[in-house]
């Protein structure tokens, strides 16, 4: 293969890959348990935390256990999609991009 051929490849290799960077970033990902719901996008940005079971409040710290159950489930979502898309241009390495 010419070097002319190589770069072209990596340069339709590296349009693919931003294209589901971008993709995956703007998609929303929704966690939830019994109470609360966590809203986030690809960015790891949290857009929404939802509490559907007020009555939770009185429980300190079984809200915060809700939270970060439902927060460390979008954020797993999101790494395990951006590993399924962009895995194999990165070698498994997807949730670093």
């Amino acid at each position: 293969m010419n070097m002319q051929n190589l770069m072209a490849q990596a340069r339709k290799i590296q349009s693919e890959m931003e294209r589901l960077t971008q993709a995956i970033e703007s998609k929303e990902f929704t966690a939830s348990t019994e109470a609360i719901t966590v809203v986030a996008n690809g960015k790891n940005e949290i857009l929404k935390i939802e509490i559907k079971d007020e009555s939770i409040l009185s429980a300190k710290e079984i809200t915060e256990d809700m939270l970060t159950v439902a927060v460390n489930d979008v954020l797993n979502q999101i790494k395990k999609e951006k590993n399924d898309k962009l895995g194999k241009y990165t070698g498994g390495m997807g949730g670093l991009f």
